[in-house]
């Protein structure tokens, strides 16, 4: 694995396990592995455990994070620094197939039998961005299928798009209807980086994409809610690795990451357990570097593109909650899942009025669409301001305008929700993609009062508008 021969590796001892934490004592200054630097360590019962080396102490200690469980890790076992970073394998053979943070398979179907491996850590102060690249570039538009999203905010080549929500708002269903459509749509490729989710989503997700026909064209690596803080933390990184690869062949990648505020827990999880005193918020001294590391990563290169889709959760539905405003400055559209339209039944429950994207401009989406989106959205925007006054007063009591307007934008709302492929075994309504041109025509149509003797209830979980 290492850069070193096999007589040349340093050895130390095992000093002190605190969890996931393993100190490891070494002869002398001299033999002390690098930061990220790979140590192995064997267990009581046989089993090879990975470390990472995270911080140098006195008496030649090197303080490490593990990247599985320390059960049966005993006091002074052998511990021998392989030379090397982390490395995993990447390429072809990857897809349709589950990889845990070391890069090694985790679906019961055998070895990978990959020729390439890379290194997850990268220092993103040498990565550079070819400007003539990003000025030749045009921003293009990335068609989803999904209503809500092509209409008011569109995904770009690229860009990264985060949808935020509380627990049960729907952030792993607009996740997998998204993977879903652009595999299906598009003939894309992409990366699944499940980080600190539940065993029986990931589970879930897997039979989802096997069903759909669309796991040969998936990479999937998951640190998961029973691993240790390590594993959490590091396997985004195995997923940037991947779909890095995959840019450098020269494809336009997406990289999902479900959840990005588990990977900010498990960097809360480390630094404590290794002593550093908490920002007065409560959360790691390093959480904004450590949020920037992985975004400055993905970014436009010389070959294809990769376009990041992140669940953000949100705790306690607090949007300014330090985790989350970290990982906000770092995305081009922000979709806000609301609890109250969930509980409406008006999916997926993105929040029109407190989501936003840079990406909408008339110079990316075209005028026309760019005007029926400010127009739809001028429109909630006033049913929002009515619908107090109707819970008070009754709509019988409404100017004839705000009447219509009212009327209309329920219809838009209702329009606005669409049933999903990933979730039909659960509504029995079949999935619908809808073309972005068929969204705009339609709302351009119930705004102009085409559809204004319909009944509102006809408009609720369609496709196009018959």
């Amino acid at each position: 694995m290492g850069a070193q021969v096999a007589g040349e590796l340093k050895k130390g001892r095992v000093v002190g396990v605190q969890g996931p934490i393993v100190d490891i004592r070494f002869n002398q200054i001299s033999d002390m592995p690098d930061l990220h630097e790979l140590v192995m360590v064997r267990t009581f019962d046989k089993r090879d455990l990975a470390l990472e080396v995270a911080e140098h102490l006195e008496g030649s200690v090197a303080r490490c994070i593990a990247l599985s469980s320390t059960l049966n890790l005993q006091r002074n076992a052998l511990a021998t620094s392989t030379g090397d970073v982390l490395r995993v394998p990447v390429g072809e053979a990857l897809f349709g197939r589950i990889i845990n943070v070391m890069g090694q398979p985790i679906d019961g179907k055998g070895p990978i039998n990959a020729t390439e491996t890379r290194p997850i850590q990268r220092d993103v102060s040498k990565l550079r961005v070819n400007v003539a690249t990003l000025v030749d570039n045009k921003r293009e538009v990335m068609e989803t299928g999904i209503k809500m999203i092509d209409l008011l905010y569109p995904v770009v080549k690229g860009s990264k798009t985060g949808i935020l929500g509380g627990a049960g708002c729907g952030k792993s269903v607009v996740i997998q209807e998204l993977i879903h459509n652009v595999a299906a749509e598009h003939d894309g490729c992409s990366v699944f980086a499940g980080v600190g989710e539940r065993i029986r989503e990931g589970n879930e997700l897997y039979f989802e994409f096997e069903h759909s026909g669309i796991l040969k064209k998936v990479i999937m690596a998951f640190g998961q809610m029973d691993e240790p803080p390590g594993a959490r933390f590091e396997v985004v990184k195995t997923g940037i690795t991947q779909a890095e690869w995959l840019q450098e062949q020269g494809k336009n990648v997406l990289l999902f990451i479900d959840n990005v505020f588990r990977f900010v827990q498990a960097g809360s999880e480390i630094s404590t357990l290794m002593g550093r005193v908490p920002s007065e918020t409560g959360y790691q001294p390093t959480l904004s570097s450590e949020v920037g590391d992985i975004h400055e990563r993905i970014k436009a290169g010389s070959g294809g593109s990769i376009s990041a889709f992140e669940a953000v959760y949100v705790p306690a539905d607090d949007l300014t909650d330090p985790a989350v405003v970290a990982i906000f400055s770092y995305l081009d559209s922000v979709l806000v899942l609301s609890r109250d339209r969930a509980q409406l039944g008006l999916y997926p429950a993105v929040d029109p009025l407190n989501s936003s994207s840079s990406n909408m401009d008339s110079a990316i989406v075209g005028e026309r669409h760019f005007g029926i989106a400010q127009e739809v959205v001028r429109m909630l925007t006033k049913y929002d301001e009515l619908r107090r006054i109707v819970a008070v007063i009754g709509i019988d009591e409404l100017s004839r305008t705000d009447r219509l307007i009212y009327e209309r934008a329920r219809k838009l709302q209702n329009y606005l929700t669409q049933p999903c492929f990933v979730a039909e075994s659960y509504t029995g309504r079949k999935g619908q993609y809808v073309p972005t041109e068929v969204t705009v025509n339609d709302c351009a149509k119930i705004i102009e009062g085409a559809y204004d003797d319909r009944d509102e209830r006809e408009f609720y979980m369609i496709g196009r508008l018959p």
